[in-house]
Order: C-alpha cells, then structure tokens, then sequence
C-alpha cells in the first residue's frame, strides 16, 4: 500500500511538471506497466484531482483545472533551491517582500523532512544589511504592471524623465524584462506610434487602466534582447575594435555581452568590438585584460591608451618616492 501511494504522489508531481504525456512515458517514468497507469489515474480522480485524457495517436494525461488546488509536490532539490533563495533574501532590485520571504520560509521549514532540514542548516548564510538600489521597484506596483501585461489593457503613467521632468504616457503594454539591478517595461507607446522601453522605478501608474487590446507581434529577438539594444545603444557612445594577442578562448570570458563582443582570428588572437562612454573607458578596459594588442580604429584610442599609461607611470614613480 505505502508503495502504491508513493507512485501516486510521484505520478501527480509528473503530471505538474508539464502540460501533456503519453501513457509509455508516464509508464517508462514510473517504472510500470501503461495498464498500472491508467489505474492510478483513475485513483487520482477518485481522491478529487481532475486529470484529462484524450485518446487515439498521441493522446496521453495532463492535469486538467478543478475546483481544489493540487498539492506542490517538490523533489529534494526544488525544495532546497526554493528555501535558499527565500533564505537568502530578497532582491536589491525589489522591495516589499522580505517579510514575506521570511514567512515563507518558516512554512516550508515546518513541512521540510529531516534530511532537508540538515541540508538547508549547512547552507546558512548571513545578508549584510544594505539599501535597496535607487533603481529598486516595490514588488506591489511589478505585479499591477504585470498584471495589464498579462491582461492586455492599456496603462496611463506619468514617467520621470533623465532630467526629472515627468511626462504622461499611455502604452500598450507587453513584457516586464529584469536587467541586473533594474525592471524594464516593453510596451507599444500609444502617442508615438512605435516601441518603447520603460524604467520601471520611473513609472507611477494611474488607476483605472485602459480598454483592452489585441496583441502585436513584438519586435525581432523578443522582449529581452529589445531591451537589451536599448541599454548597449545607451552605453555605446563610442565604439572600438581592437586585436588582441591572446587566444580567443582565453578573452571570450572576459566579455560581457552588453558592452562588447569577441571575434576569431586565429590560433595567437582574436578581435574585440568594445562600446563604452568614451575612449579613456575603453583604454581602462584594454589594461584589465593584460594581453598585448594592436588598436584597429578609432586611431584616436591610442592616445588615450598612452595618456592612461603616462599616468600609471606617474603613480608608480610617486609610489617610489615616498
């Protein structure tokens, strides 16, 4: 009987982890026969959980939607990633849930077999107190702005421009994109008639919202990566390609996408498209990867790659001498 219940919970905790399967993989899965599965579907449904079938050339089960809530079934290492994430604190990009976390975690704590418990012990952590990010968002005013994403209403806001200036804006709005420290709204920007990003921490919404709209297609690449040429057409003030004398292996993990990108050239060295504020940023950047290289343009980077170089000889000679 305990292993008939067993291979009950473990056939609930497949059936939540994806939308459809087929009799031969819950079977092959579980270890038994597809007649030992349709029995304990039939099991299920008898304890109250609303499990679907369909018939013919690919049919299979999936968790249909009932009136009562399935239990959360976790395996050992779901539920230790779960408890150390809520462990370990909330997000310096959200503010507003720490207590929660808090809560949550006594919860799962409480319901956590022993061997967990031992588990999560060994894996306490402290969390230095500090200030949220100026760019930190309330997590309640992430979920209203999810919310019409997932609606699909109109949102009206007044936004707060680099200069502090607010301006009112009324979008369609589409994704909410998280990039380090900071949330991005992607959203069809009604008076301008084209795609815009916006500063979560920026934005102070209105109530009510808009009327519903119907979906557009969103840009090439998605909500993140349109996001994500935003931030590098922001950054990239000027740009630079310089041949580096190491191997490109070597130099790849040193570049963030963001800000830059690496290019084979052979064995001995690879290419680097650097974007940055200004020339003397990109020299700095040059110096940390302690290679030789050759600047390919701008010539005027050069100059900064001297001046920068000037001035640690400088330093150093001051250094002697004291």
């Amino acid at each position: 009987m305990r292993e008939t219940s067993a291979r009950l919970l473990r056939l609930l905790s497949l059936l939540q982890t994806r939308r459809d399967w087929s009799g031969a993989e819950l079977a092959a899965r579980l270890s038994i026969t597809t007649r030992t599965v349709r029995r304990d579907v039939d099991k299920l449904r008898d304890l109250g959980y609303p499990v679907d079938a369909t018939v013919g050339v690919g049919g299979g089960y999936r968790l249909g939607a009932g009136a009562e809530m399935p239990p959360l079934l976790l395996d050992d290492e779901e539920v230790v990633a779960v408890a150390f994430a809520l462990q370990a604190g909330a997000n310096d990009s959200v503010t507003g849930i720490g207590e929660a976390a808090t809560r949550a975690l006594v919860k799962l704590r409480q319901v956590m077999p022993s061997r967990l418990r031992h588990r999560l012990a060994a894996l306490e952590v402290e969390v230095v107190d500090r200030r949220p990010a100026a760019s930190a968002v309330d997590a309640g005013l992430l979920s209203a702005v999810a919310a019409v994403c997932h609606d699909h209403q109109r949102l009206r806001f007044d936004y707060r421009t680099h200069d502090g200036e607010f301006a009112r804006r009324e979008v369609e709005p589409y994704r909410l994109v998280r990039s380090r420290l900071r949330w991005y709204l992607v959203a069809w920007d009604v008076g301008r008639e084209d795609w815009r990003t916006f500063r979560v921490d920026r934005m102070e919404p209105k109530i009510p919202t808009g009327p519903r709209f119907t979906p557009r297609e969103l840009p090439p690449g998605g909500a993140a990566e349109f996001v994500a040429r935003g931030i590098r057409r922001s950054a990239a003030q000027v740009r630079a390609r310089v041949l580096l004398h190491a191997p490109f292996d070597e130099i790849t993990p040193k570049v963030d996408d963001d800000w830059g990108s690496v290019e084979l050239v052979d064995d001995a060295s690879c290419a680097v498209v650097l974007d940055g504020r200004s020339l003397e940023s990109i020299a700095g950047w040059l110096r940390a990867f302690d290679v030789d290289f050759t600047v390919l343009y701008p010539p005027e980077l050069r100059g900064a790659c001297r001046a920068l170089a000037e001035r640690h000889t400088q330093l150093a000679a001051r250094y002697e001498r004291a």
